[in-house]
Formats: C-alpha cells, structure tokens, sequence
C-alpha cells in the first residue's frame, strides 16, 4: 500500500487563507500572534497559528470571527473546539489550526516550545526539577522496595441487643 502525499507549498509564500486568518485576528486584536510552519512535524496542518485573548469572550468572539472569516472568504472550516468554556479556542481551517486562548492557558500548556522548529527557541525543560539519569551500563537495575502496609481486618460488626 502506497500512501499519497500532497504536494507542499513554498514556505516563502503566504496563502490566501492564511492571509484571511491573520487579518481575522488583527481585526479583533488579538494579542501576541505566532505562526508557526508545521509542515516538516506533523501531517495534520501545514501552519499552526496561536494567538491570545484578554478574556474568555474575547477568546470566543476571536475565534469566531476567525471561522467567519475563512467562510466569507471561501474556506470552510472543518470545526471548532472550546467554544463553550472559551479558555482554549481551537479553529481547524484543514491546512490551518487556529489556537486562541487565554495568556495564563497559553503559558501552561506552551504550544511555541511544542512546535516552533526556530534556532533560537532552548530546550523544553527549562524549568528545574528533577532530570532523569541513565543506569551506568556495568551496574544492575536498582528494585526500590514498595512500602507494604499491614492488611487491615474488617471491623467486626456489633450486634443490636434484641428489644
């Protein structure tokens, strides 16, 4: 079994649909905006976009005038996800996922580490804590030995004194 792939688009030229997505997020002020080509990561979207919002209406009413947009435009949206709690929007526009949250949700989960490929980006753990460290080859595996606790007998039940 073959498996077809589409053919990719230069990553100098801007689609028109990404075009539609960005002047959708600049007409509703979306904050701190990033594209991100995806196209050598994943094969679910070429371009992931994540953008914030002040609020969580201000999340949804981006995202919606994100889809509404695409529509207008000719692009179909395939749907929508979070519309309800509007924390965390998410748009898939086919070759185009749209992410719009609020600033503390996009802080957690920190899509930009996930996905940008950029030089410039460090290393996902740049929190300290605890790092794992490899056994050294000669030496066997080291069991740690579970804590038992003594099984407990079911308490005995009392019997009501007949009246």
């Amino acid at each position: 079994m073959t498996t077809r792939t589409r053919p990719r688009r230069s990553p100098e030229r801007v689609s028109p649909l990404q075009e539609t997505v960005t002047a959708a997020l600049d007409d509703m002020k979306a904050v701190n905006v990033k594209v991100l080509d995806v196209r050598g990561l994943t094969d679910i979207a070429d371009t992931m976009v994540i953008a914030s919002g002040n609020s969580d209406r201000h999340v949804r009413s981006i995202a919606e005038n994100v889809a509404r947009k695409a529509k207008d435009a000719g692009f179909r949206p395939l749907g929508t996800e979070g519309a309800r709690d509007g924390e965390w929007v998410l748009v898939d526009l086919t070759d185009i996922l749209v992410h719009v949250m609020l600033p503390r949700v996009r802080e957690f989960y920190g899509l930009e580490r996930l996905w940008d490929t950029g030089e410039a980006s460090g290393p996902l753990d740049t929190k300290p804590g605890p790092k794992a460290v490899p056994d050294a080859p000669d030496s066997p595996p080291t069991t740690a030995k579970a804590k038992t606790r003594p099984a407990r007998r079911p308490a005995a039940r009392r019997q009501r004194p007949a009246t």
